[in-house]
C-alpha cells in the first residue's frame, strides 16, 4: 500500500550506501540479499529470533539497494529485475517456513500452508495482470515506476510484508494467528485487484 510512496524517496535515503558500494554489480547485491534472507530463515528455525529479525531487516535493506545501485550506474536491465523478484520470492517463502518449523505446533504448520497457498494465488493475480498492462502499454512506461513491471496497488505490498515478518519473528508463539490474519489481508488485496481488472480489462 505504501510501496510507491517509499520508492519516490528510497534512492535519496540509500544514497550514502550506494556511494559506499561504488561499482559493485547490482546482481551481486541481489544474491547477497538472498543469502542474508536465507540466513534469517535458518536462524528463525534455530529459534535465534533476535538475530533473525536483524538479518531480515538487512535483507530488505540490500533488496532496496540493488535497484538504487543499478539506477546510479545506469545498469538497469530486465534480467536484473527478473533475478531480483525471483530471489525475493525465495526469501518470502523461507522466512515463514523457518518460523513455523521452529516449533511442532500443528496450527503453525497449517497456517504456513495457508499462507504459502495464498502467496501462490497472489503471485498469479498480480504477475499476470502486470503482464497484461505491459501488453497494452499501461505498465511502467506510463506509470514511470522504478520497477521492471508495474505492480497494481493493493492493501498488502512489500512494506506491509516487512512489518508482518517482523511480527512473525518478534511473536513466534503467535505465528498461527498472525499468518492467518496476514493471509486474509492478502486475499482482500487479491479481490481488490480482481475488481480493478474487471473494471479496466473488459473495455
Amino acid at each position: 500500500m505504501f510501496d510507491r510512496s517509499i520508492r519516490r524517496v528510497k534512492d535519496q535515503w540509500l544514497h550514502p550506501l550506494v556511494v559506499l558500494f561504488g561499482d559493485t554489480s547490482p546482481c551481486v547485491v541481489s544474491v547477497t540479499a538472498c543469502v542474508i534472507g536465507l540466513a534469517s530463515a535458518w536462524l528463525s528455525w534455530m529459534r535465534c529470533y533476535e538475530w533473525a529479525i536483524s538479518l531480515w531487516l538487512l535483507n530488505r535493506l540490500f533488496d532496496g539497494l540493488d535497484g538504487a545501485i543499478a539506477r546510479k550506474q545506469d545498469k538497469q536491465t530486465d534480467f536484473g529485475g527478473y533475478v531480483d523478484i525471483l530471489l525475493d520470492f525465495v526469501v518470502y517463502a523461507a522466512v515463514p517456513l523457518g518460523v513455523a518449523f521452529s516449533t511442532t505446533n500443528v496450527i503453525h504448520h497449517v497456517a504456513l500452508g495457508i499462507l504459502l497457498s495464498v502467496y501462490y494465488l497472489n503471485a498469479a493475480s498480480w504477475m499476470y495482470l502486470s503482464a497484461l498492462l505491459e501488453k497494452h502499454q499501461h505498465g511502467v512506461f506510463m506509470t514511470k515506476e522504478q520497477t521492471s513491471i508495474t505492480m497494481p496497488v493493493t492493501l498488502i505490498g512489500g512494506t506491509e510484508t516487512v512489518v508482518a515478518y517482523v511480527l512473525f519473528l518478534i511473536l513466534p508463539s503467535f505465528f498461527g494467528w498472525l499468518a492467518g490474519l496476514f493471509s486474509l489481508l492478502i486475499v482482500f488485496g487479491i479481490l481488490q485487484r480482481l475488481n480493478w481488472a474487471r473494471g479496466h480489462l473488459n473495455s
